[in-house]
């Protein structure tokens, strides 16, 4: 019986867990539209999320483009399909793994900084501070930052996609003996615009996940110095848990339309 108990409490604490998040997600969403918006914390937060973030996600980008058009290259040519390279690149890294590698990346960098911003500013009674001043802490900390992830994750998506695929291009061309031109004209015919628009899609779902992880374990932090590094590592390791999952679901959505 006691184990049965056990398993019951903690279904309930994840339910519990569950339902608190969502109704901050909620409330962060809807809550720059009722006013007052906060341009500069707005503006702010899409600078160090969006512009901020472009070194690691093009260096991410590059690399990765660059190592998948070995792989494909290597794995075609059992079967005398390598000239299908620039094909499978595109599909790859513009509907998955642009989207994925982005909104990681940019989880373990600015998910992180945004709990740990938001936690010493709760443990150090800044929040509360706020309240007593008229400032609604919610719409000034929380919503500008959700917006912002939310807007900016599909622009870094975007410039991911072009560099990976320039990383590829790289390969093909100055390593396994591709022809630019007919690199560049397969790639071009064969992409659609579904695929670019799903993976932006992604982006979109995926920015607003990692900020209301980073928000949500920031904003309910406890208990001090160490209570702002719990915050920290649950929101990169949450954050990257409902990227993940969030993508299958996503992914077999647009497959079956």
């Amino acid at each position: 019986m006691n184990v049965f108990a056990a398993t019951g409490r903690g279904t309930l604490a994840v339910v519990r867990e569950v339902g608190r998040i969502a109704q901050f997600a909620a409330r962060g969403a809807v809550g720059w539209a009722a006013g007052p918006f906060y341009w500069r914390a707005f503006l702010n937060a899409l600078m160090r999320i969006g512009f901020n973030s472009l070194p690691v996600i093009g260096l991410t980008a590059i690399f990765t483009g660059a190592a998948l058009a070995l792989n494909i290259y290597e794995g075609g040519a059992r079967f005398n399909a390598e000239t299908f390279l620039p094909q499978i690149l595109g599909v790859s890294i513009v509907r998955e793994l642009g989207p994925v590698l982005a909104a990681l990346m940019v989880s373990g960098r600015s998910a992180s900084a945004m709990a740990a911003e938001l936690g010493a500013m709760r443990v150090s009674d800044q929040i509360d501070a706020m309240s007593t001043l008229a400032v609604d802490p919610f719409k000034y900390l929380v919503s500008p930052r959700m917006l912002a992830a939310t807007i900016a994750l599909p622009v870094l998506v975007l410039v991911a996609d072009i560099i990976g695929v320039y990383g590829g291009y790289l390969v093909a061309v100055h390593a396994l003996d591709f022809s630019g031109t007919v690199f560049i004209r397969n790639l071009w015919e064969f992409l659609t615009n579904d695929d670019i628009v799903s993976g932006l899609i992604k982006a979109a779902v995926f920015g607003f996940l990692l900020s209301a992880m980073g928000c949500y374990y920031g904003y309910n932090s406890r208990g001090g110095a160490q209570g702002v590094g719990a915050a920290t590592r649950s929101a990169v390791v949450g954050s990257a848990v409902l990227i993940l999952a969030a993508n299958y679901l996503l992914t077999s959505l647009f497959i079956r339309v």
